[in-house]
């Protein structure tokens, strides 16, 4: 059994890494079925909230405002990771958007992981739910939901939990598999698109939820498209 990893969990403004971006990070590094280290970070988007997702995680647009860019974080991020298994609950989401993260600093990142939600499926078929808030509340595992770092706490947990009641004999079913997201590098916003924005913005009095720096290029075009198709030139 695998006893020493790294629990991985992010929020996000949403459920697509192509087009949302991580708000928090929490990780908790284990060792010898311990936890031996804690990383949290709150992240800025670039981009105001929904209110559905302040009611889910509890954060808010104010907490974020001075937060660094994922950017900044995103090597200790990753050196904080190191060479180690991931540990999550569906830790396919949470590496995809650190993984997009990575790729767009060029950093490369590939790693294997070991998913407590499959676990559960392939253990619990009986229960109504195989969700983490669902499973913590089964066993009575202390858990905050949705937010980073007690959800990565909670997944390594409950992950200690199943193997303890299914490891023996079920080996193969724990060993960690290759995590699979392929992620191109997005480009930063190029300066005639910001010049363009700021115009369309200007011309039509339109105030906006995200922060015109902190786009990609992709974003911005699909932002200037959907304007000149709404407003015109």
């Amino acid at each position: 059994m695998i006893d020493s990893y790294v629990a991985l969990d992010v929020e996000t403004t949403g459920l697509n890494p192509k087009l949302d971006k991580i708000i928090e990070i929490g990780m908790v590094r284990v060792r010898a079925g311990e936890i031996a280290a804690e990383f949290e970070t709150f992240v800025n988007p670039g981009r105001a909230l929904e209110e559905r997702i302040t009611e889910l995680t509890g954060i808010r647009d104010e907490q974020l405002a001075d937060a660094p860019d994922i950017s900044e974080v995103i090597s200790e991020t990753l050196q904080f990771i190191g060479g180690d298994i991931l540990v999550g609950h569906g830790i396919l989401f949470d590496y995809s958007f650190v993984k997009r993260a990575a790729v767009n600093k060029r950093f490369v990142f590939e790693k294997e992981g070991i998913d407590t939600l499959r676990l559960a499926k392939a253990f619990l078929p009986e229960l109504q739910s195989r969700s983490l808030p669902f499973l913590c509340h089964y066993y009575e595992i202390e858990h905050n939901a949705h937010r980073a770092l007690p959800d990565a706490k909670a997944a390594s947990e409950l992950y200690r939990k199943l193997a303890m009641l299914f490891y023996r004999g079920n080996e193969t079913a724990f060993e960690p598999n290759r995590l699979l997201y392929q992620a191109k590098r997005e480009t930063p916003i190029t300066i005639p698109q910001k010049e363009q924005l700021y115009k369309l913005l200007d011309r039509h009095k339109l105030t906006v939820d995200y922060q015109v720096e902190k786009l990609t290029r992709n974003e911005a075009g699909r932002i200037i498209a959907r304007l000149l198709a709404e407003y015109g030139r």
